[in-house]
């Protein structure tokens, strides 16, 4: 949703039309996870993706009718084995899509909510998708804020609070309430996509690597900042458009920002009088991945000065040294994916090892 929202809001400021279809439940190997969507606009164009591409046809058609009717939908679509051109999904999962229609009179929020998220302000869109309330229906919850109804004061309280909580987690699901916000019935069901800032990527060295992690980075949704001491390194043409470079010390410009459970920290310097004070105060610190570039040599040689400054061993233990999978990486590019995908087997318990290698479900319910 995030991706497609600049495309929606431009349609949405121009008072045109449009059906939205957000996934809204999964189970088993569903392709998309819940907050993914697809919309169908003006001439019938469309963004994003629901599925890969199992199911989209027969979205982009609910889609039409949804905006011809002025009434949200929601459809189930599951693995199908008895025509091979039947409407299904071939992985043999099952997603839920809330399929509704967009205009400034049915969801006078939306325009705010796409600026939010654009200017990374933090943003929940409460959306009725079951239930004796009006389906489709949208609350906007801002930490200090809210706008938009359900239906009943109740309701929108509760939601409201609930919405907050999941904020603050940068959480996305379903929770199910009464008809006026009742904490213990199940009648209604409302969809929390919550629009968190995105996390942070900092990489600190601007090499030739940096500029690879920091395009990487940016591709997976990261905000990324590129900090370094050498003005001639930090000079922004040398890296991505819309990544940040700074020229400080890594140690005090760390020190000076906010890091939390999502922040992922790339120190590719490998030079003691920069890595050594800026790991120092990286490993005391929240962040979900804090890898550092050198030989096993350099990680020797830089875990005995760590330690020689004071750092635990469980503090030690947080760090990802030589950085990246084996992938045999040579390149800077290379190198770059191989850091990457060492962050998405952190964050998601993966082993790094060949799916042909492993057995069961790819993508473990929950996870």
């Amino acid at each position: 949703m995030r991706d497609i929202l600049p495309v929606l809001h431009g349609w949405y400021t121009a008072r045109v039309p449009f059906g939205l279809a957000t996934v809204v439940a999964t189970s088993r190997s569903a392709p998309r996870d819940p907050g993914a969507a697809m919309a169908v606009g003006p001439d019938d164009e469309v963004v994003g993706s629901v599925s890969g591409g199992c199911v989209e046809g027969a979205v982009f058609e609910l889609a039409q009718d949804v905006v011809a009717s002025g009434e949200a939908r929601l459809e189930t679509f599951g693995y199908s084995d008895e025509d091979a051109f039947a409407v299904g999904l071939t992985c043999g999962g099952e997603i839920t899509l809330l399929v509704r229609p967009v205009t400034a009179a049915l969801d006078p929020s939306f325009g705010a909510v796409a600026e939010s998220v654009a200017a990374h302000r933090p943003v929940t869109v409460a959306t009725v998708t079951d239930g004796p309330a009006p389906r489709g229906a949208t609350l906007a919850v801002w930490p200090d804020t809210v706008s938009g109804t359900l239906g009943t004061e109740g309701l929108d309280v509760a939601v409201t609070a609930d919405a907050r909580g999941e904020l603050a987690l940068g959480a996305t699901g379903s929770r199910h309430y009464g008809p006026h916000g009742e904490r213990r019935e199940d009648a209604v069901t409302v969809f929390l996509h919550s629009f968190a800032p995105p996390p942070r990527m900092l990489v600190f060295g601007a090499i030739d690597y940096a500029a690879a992690v920091a395009r990487i980075g940016d591709f997976l949704g990261y905000r990324v900042t590129v900090c370094d001491a050498r003005p001639v390194f930090a000079t922004p043409k040398r890296f991505p458009a819309g990544v940040e470079v700074v020229v400080d010390w890594p140690h005090r410009y760390l020190r000076s920002t906010g890091t939390d459970e999502r922040t992922a920290i790339c120190v590719l310097t490998h030079d003691p009088k920069f890595d050594v004070p800026l790991l120092e105060e990286a490993l005391r610190r929240p962040a979900a991945y804090i890898g550092a570039m050198g030989s096993r040599r350099t990680h020797d040689d830089r875990t005995k000065r760590l330690t020689e400054a004071g750092l635990t061993e469980r503090e030690l233990s947080r760090l990802r040294s030589p950085v990246g999978l084996d992938l045999g990486a040579r390149t800077p590019e290379e190198v770059a994916v191989s850091v990457a995908a060492e962050i998405v087997a952190l964050r998601w318990g993966g082993t790094g090892a060949p799916l042909t290698a492993t057995a069961g479900a790819i993508h473990p319910q929950g996870a």
